[in-house]
Parts: structure tokens; C-alpha cells; sequence
């Protein structure tokens, strides 16, 4: 018997029942024993399997969402896509596979806002965008590497709070604030550029003005 297989497949069908109690119990260890008596496992396997608790178990379910979205991803074209398409559809995606359980998500993002609770939110939300960035082909490495990942993780923060509060058919009302947030960081991305250009002249501008001072 492959233990490491079997222990994903319960880790999976864990968190499927757990998100069950988590909008009612929050993430918490009574959401995460439920979920072990809803599937009449031996006492204890739920916190064998997640022994850092709640924080490794919404911990998971992001890299589960997050692996969703990468699967989608990588089922598209992107090379027919403008940038900002497959921001966009990276994040729609993203949110997408939350949809089955928003509640859960409204209960995960109050969580995480609580006192200790801020490292662990900003991993996950670094390891979403992280991921956003490298399924949608970008490979910088580069300063643009880290100014580009805080701005998703922008992004990406604020459409979700918006969405959790969306009750527009299909959601169409969030696409259209994602859309904004968007063009919003396209115009940052195009001042930075312009102004890399800028800085890039400005040893050449300085060598003109002082020739022009020698000349007078």
C-alpha cells in the first residue's frame, strides 16, 4: 500500500468536508474534527495529516485553488492573449475555483486578518501571485520580478474583497473591477518604464549640460 498516495487522497477528501463546516465553525479544529467524523476515519488522522491545524489547512486549500488555476491555465493559448488578458484570466480563474465555497473564503480572509495571523497571508497571497505570474509565461528575474508581484498581490486582494460582496449575475460586476484594477496597473508598469528610460538618458543629459557650460 503507497501511505504517501493514500495520505493525499484522505488530505483531499479532508478538506472537501471540512469546507462543508467551515463557513458555520470557521477554520478551526471543530471544522477539522467534523470533517474526520463525516468520514468515520480513526480519531486523530485529520490533525496527523495537518498537524500545524487550521493554518496548514487553509494553507492547503490555497495550493489547491492555486494548482486549479495553474491547470486552466495551462489549458489556454495564452500566446493569443495581450498581457493584461492573461492577468485578468489568471485571476478569474483563481476565483473561479472559490466559488463553490465563497463563505469559506469570506471566513478564510477574517482569519487571516486576525494578530499572529499576517505571516502566514502574506505567503499565501505571494505563493497566488507567484504562481499567477509564472503560469501566465512571465520569466523576469529582474527588479521587475518583486514591483510586479506587489502589484498583483494588490490587485488580486482587492478584487477578492469586492467579489465577496458581489451579487451581480455571474459575477459580471467583478470582471469589470478586475478589468479597472487592471488598466490601473498597466499605467504604473508604463510610468516605471518611461521613467527607466528617462534615468537610462539622464548620464547622457548630464555630459550635454556640462559641455554646454564649458562652451560659455
Amino acid at each position: 500500500m503507497n501511505t504517501t498516495s493514500d495520505d493525499a487522497k484522505t488530505r483531499s477528501e479532508l478538506l472537501q468536508a471540512a469546507l462543508d463546516h467551515v463557513p458555520f465553525d470557521g477554520w478551526s479544529k471543530l471544522s477539522m474534527d467534523r470533517a474526520n467524523d463525516d468520514l468515520k476515519l480513526p480519531p486523530g488522522t485529520v490533525h496527523r495529516l495537518f498537524p500545524r491545524g487550521p493554518r496548514e489547512l487553509l494553507t492547503y486549500s490555497s495550493q489547491c485553488a492555486d494548482q486549479q488555476m495553474l491547470e486552466g491555465l495551462s489549458a489556454t493559448d495564452l500566446g493569443s492573449l495581450k498581457i493584461r488578458e492573461r492577468i485578468a484570466l489568471a485571476v478569474k480563474l483563481r476565483l473561479q475555483a472559490d466559488v463553490p465555497h465563497r463563505e469559506a473564503v469570506a471566513r478564510a480572509a477574517t482569519w487571516l486578518a486576525l494578530p499572529g495571523h499576517h505571516v502566514t497571508a502574506g505567503r499565501l497571497l505571494y505563493a497566488t501571485v507567484d504562481n499567477m505570474w509564472h503560469g501566465i509565461g512571465d520569466t523576469s528575474v529582474d527588479f521587475n520580478f518583486y514591483s510586479k508581484r506587489a502589484l498583483l498581490a494588490g490587485v488580486v486582494s482587492s478584487t477578492v474583497l469586492f467579489w465577496l460582496q458581489d451579487e451581480s449575475d455571474d459575477f459580471s460586476a467583478t470582471w469589470a473591477f478586475l478589468d479597472r484594477r487592471i488598466e490601473d496597473v498597466m499605467k504604473i508598469q508604463k510610468t516605471k518604464a518611461q521613467l527607466g528610460n528617462l534615468v537610462e538618458k539622464l548620464p547622457f543629459i548630464g555630459r550635454l549640460m556640462n559641455a554646454a557650460s564649458m562652451s560659455h
